[in-house]
């Protein structure tokens, strides 16, 4: 295959991949609206409810470390493919389950269909990248916030007018076309050549290097003050600074909208001034802000903080997952199983305990706490090298993946 044929394809591969992000948004998007409905349709209490949302996180963290070995044994494409359409039906299954028991294993089998999405189609944009020999990681993440206001924007006028059942019937319908229109595009694991090797079967792919999971400890520290943002931002703003629930509805809102706009440009960023440099600076810059929300004396000035941090972290998760994917002699699958796990756990179990601490300290020595966690991001940049772009296809393809 001549060079042309090669970024054709690598093309057609990236604009799989983010229609495998995209969708993979609208599905966690299109549940949000439907939570209120599962607490009357059930006739359940919140503390109920709330263990079914606990069984999705469930779910999708313990699906995470098995998509490696997925994808050691059979390759990237075929387990995005498989879990990317069985994601489509993960809300519809969770809508029509009768009996809080069914609920339960439903919404363990649909968070275990998001995650190894996830897991599966940011190792495939790393192979992407790869491809193309620079970076599309952040724009992917974008993709996934689009989908997720998709989801979210049209499922309450479609819950309202329709009902939850066609609700999800339509986007099952939605989902599982984009990804079948997808499919065909994902891009070949490079790790995995044809051959008889392809067929040998592999045990359970656990890195024994620190690096994995030192990056896995970033993307926690970094997904967790995001989470912080969205779960606590606004009762922040009502009960420690005066805000009306309107204007603090604001402080969510410019917060993700800075950050859904900085991840479609954020791959320039990095591909300008390389992954290292760009983490280290925006995760720092991220820290200043997260200080300056928790200090700033009126609702304004905490608002503008949270967009500042917004714009900055944006760019940081999908560095560090780009250099988990591309840590030498460690194969893509195993490590960015590691680094979505670790990183996904922070934000399924952080915002309870924020709540604990929030409530004997207030939330302004909680941003603050979180401001040094980006510190520490900052401080540890240099373990995302892996993320520059300094090697060539040869070398990628000369990488043993040994873990």
């Amino acid at each position: 295959m001549d060079a042309t044929n090669v970024m054709q394809s690598a093309a057609r591969g990236r604009w799989a991949v983010a229609a495998m992000f995209l969708t993979n948004g609208f599905m966690a998007g299109s549940w949000a609206p439907q939570i209120p409905l599962v607490l009357t349709r059930l006739s359940i209490t919140e503390s109920t409810l709330g263990l079914l949302i606990f069984c999705f996180g469930i779910g999708a963290l313990i699906s995470m470390p098995w998509c490696g070995w997925l994808m050691a044994r059979f390759g990237q494409r075929p387990v995005l493919s498989t879990f990317g359409l069985l994601q489509a039906f993960g809300l519809l299954l969770v809508v029509l389950s009768p009996t809080v028991a069914l609920s339960a294993v439903t919404m363990i089998a649909f968070g275990a269909f998001i995650g190894c999405t996830d897991v599966a189609m940011n190792a495939a944009t790393v192979t992407v990248e790869r491809k193309l020999g620079r970076a599309v990681m952040s724009s992917m993440h974008g993709f996934w916030s689009l989908g997720g206001f998709a989801g979210g924007g049209l499922g309450g006028f479609m819950l309202q007018s329709l009902g939850p059942t066609t609700h999800a019937a339509i986007v099952a319908v939605l989902a599982f076309g984009v990804a079948v229109i997808a499919v065909p595009n994902i891009l070949h694991d490079p790790e995995r050549p044809a051959g008889a090797d392809q067929k040998k079967r592999v045990g359970l792919s656990i890195p024994t290097s620190p690096t994995p999971y030192l990056l896995g400890l970033m993307a926690m520290f970094l997904f967790v003050s995001e989470g912080a943002v969205l779960d606590w931002g606004a009762l922040y703003m009502t009960q420690e600074k005066g805000a009306d629930l309107g204007v603090a509805g604001l402080a969510y809102a410019f917060f993700a909208g800075a950050m859904a706009l900085m991840r479609f440009v954020g791959d320039s960023v990095r591909n300008r001034f390389g992954g290292v440099l760009t983490l280290r600076v925006c995760s720092f810059l991220s820290a200043v802000a997260m200080l300056a929300a928790a200090l700033a004396p009126t609702p304004f000035l905490v608002i503008l903080a949270f967009a500042i941090c917004g714009l900055a972290v944006a760019n940081t998760v999908p560095i560090v997952f780009s250099a988990a994917g591309n840590l030498p002699g460690i194969s893509s699958g195993a490590a960015m199983s590691v680094a979505t796990t670790m990183g996904y756990a922070g934000i399924l179990f952080a915002p309870s305990s924020i709540g604990f601490v929030a409530e004997e300290t207030g939330f302004s020595p909680v941003f603050i706490a979180l401001s040094g966690l980006l510190l520490v991001v900052a401080a540890l940049a240099n373990l995302a090298k892996a993320a520059d772009f300094d090697h060539g296809e040869t070398s990628v393809n000369e990488r043993a993946p040994i873990a």
